[in-house]
């Protein structure tokens, strides 16, 4: 594809939508996204995409340099739809975006195609149940946020790995890092140097907002 095709393509949807190449840079921007963001095309082509959309979730800031969503699209790994709180024209809104990756004649890498569609009313409805469900049932908060939740969160893109799970699920319970080490037969350090992969992946400042984000992503559940 060349890159006239990929504006064309993105000019073609009466959604929201612009494109980004390997390293987050703005390629393409449609008068929709123009409308949605309050940024003309000249304003936004060059910029960063986390510049832009200032981009967070339940728990916090997602977009960043460590952006899962670009690395899963750089490492060839599909991308399911998520929601995401951007900064708008009119403020915060909660937006639902889906990623399409497109091979495009350029030497910046991959480039993708995110898709961008409002969804305050729902979103703040599936916010409102979950924590009715908590307050009101005792139901645990990762359980409730599963249940109803319809799409998934930016974070849910991160790949973690098998051992950095099992670090993340016994944080979740408030276990030591020395007594993780020893029950996973492993150093303390090896057990530090995990907890710091799972933070740059999740965007996470702190275990705490590390095991959050995880949480609201359905990373700890059985099988995430």
């Amino acid at each position: 594809m060349q890159p006239r095709e990929l504006t064309n393509l993105v000019s073609s949807t009466a959604d929201a939508a612009f494109a980004i190449d390997g390293n987050g840079v703005v390629t393409a921007w449609n008068a929709a996204a123009a409308a949605l963001f309050g940024r003309s095309e000249e304003a936004a082509l060059g910029k960063q995409c986390g510049e832009i959309l200032q981009g967070g979730d339940e728990c916090g800031r997602v977009c960043s340099t460590n952006c899962s969503v670009r690395r899963a699209v750089q490492e060839a790994i599909p991308v399911g739809n998520f929601d995401l709180q951007v900064e708008t024209a009119n403020g915060r809104r909660w937006c639902n975006i889906s990623v399409l990756v497109a091979q495009v004649a350029t030497s910046q890498g991959t480039h993708s195609i995110h898709v961008v569609r409002p969804i305050d009313s729902r979103k703040k409805l599936e916010m409102l149940v979950r924590d009715f469900l908590v307050t009101e049932t005792d139901m645990p908060a990762e359980q409730a946020a599963a249940l109803v939740k319809t799409t998934r969160s930016a974070s849910r893109q991160a790949e973690l790995t098998r051992r950095e799970i099992d670090v993340l699920r016994l944080l979740a319970t408030g276990t030591k890092t020395s007594v993780i080490a020893e029950r996973l037969h492993i150093s303390r350090t090896t057990v530090n140097n995990h907890v710091q992969h799972i933070l740059k992946k999740l965007g996470a400042h702190s275990r705490l907002e590390a095991i959050r984000r995880a949480e609201h992503a359905g990373l700890l559940r059985p099988g995430g």
